[in-house]
């Protein structure tokens, strides 16, 4: 997770979010620092933020916005996979303070941001007790 202003647009951040990112390994081993492939929305879909997946081996699975040629690869069912990480987000954002953005610094907003991923995190466990 990179946290950037509330006015700036998301594309700035995708490096960042690249060098962070793990992917875990089906069964043992390291993570994986490299996807195979990104879903991102039409925010994406800049012809930079294409390079900059390709130039790490990543495929692009971005939309076209109606102002851009057609691409003729786009992988609809990989892009549909993208919905679990935005209701993941949406019950994320169920949490006042996280939706309102109540603290004023960063460094305590991320920490409200991660406590709440931990919350969701053990809500299966607390249903299950």
């Amino acid at each position: 997770m990179v946290l950037t202003g509330g006015e700036r647009n998301e594309q700035i951040a995708l490096e960042a979010v690249l060098d962070q990112g793990a992917v875990r390994r089906p069964g043992r081993g390291r993570p994986r620092l490299r996807p195979r492939a990104a879903a991102c929305d039409k925010g994406y879909s800049s012809p930079t933020a294409r390079a900059r997946l390709r130039r790490r081996h990543i495929r692009p699975v971005i939309p076209t916005r109606k102002d851009q040629p057609r691409q003729r690869n786009f992988d609809r069912e990989a892009y549909r996979l993208r919905n679990k990480v935005e209701r993941l987000i949406n019950r994320l954002k169920q949490a006042r303070r996280v939706a309102t953005r109540y603290e004023k610094r960063g460094d305590n907003y991320l920490a409200m941001v991660h406590i709440g991923m931990i919350l969701l995190w053990l809500k299966p466990f607390a249903d299950t007790a």
